[in-house]
């Protein structure tokens, strides 16, 4: 990937991984340019806020803050991990679920 495409994908990249609803908008706002950089980024940010929701379901069945807050600070680090890839221009895969979240999450078109 060259260094024009990444320049011209970062903003929506970092856009990817603020909420959910970032995510939405980095994706349909990349619907028009298909930029592989910020797509990458979408996928990796879709898989972490569907697994936050999905495992934040079954946290809040416990009545303990340090349950709690250790979840809090597990998807914080992979949260920031994944966005300081946006940053600083690089395809960071999420440990042990990137390879997933981009199998998963990938369009039929690309």
């Amino acid at each position: 990937m060259d260094q024009n495409t990444i320049y011209e994908g970062k903003t929506l990249g970092l856009v990817a991984y603020l909420t959910l609803f970032g995510t939405l908008i980095a994706y349909f706002m990349n619907q028009d340019k298909r930029n592989p950089f910020t797509a990458f980024h979408i996928r990796q940010a879709l898989g972490l806020g569907f697994l936050y929701v999905i495992i934040g379901f079954f946290i809040s069945y416990f009545d303990s803050w340090m349950i709690t807050y250790s979840f809090w600070i597990f998807f914080s680090v992979l949260f920031f991990y994944g966005f300081f890839g946006a940053i600083t221009g690089k395809l960071n895969k999420i440990p042990l679920l990137g390879d997933f979240f981009q199998k998963a999450f990938k369009s039929r078109e690309q």
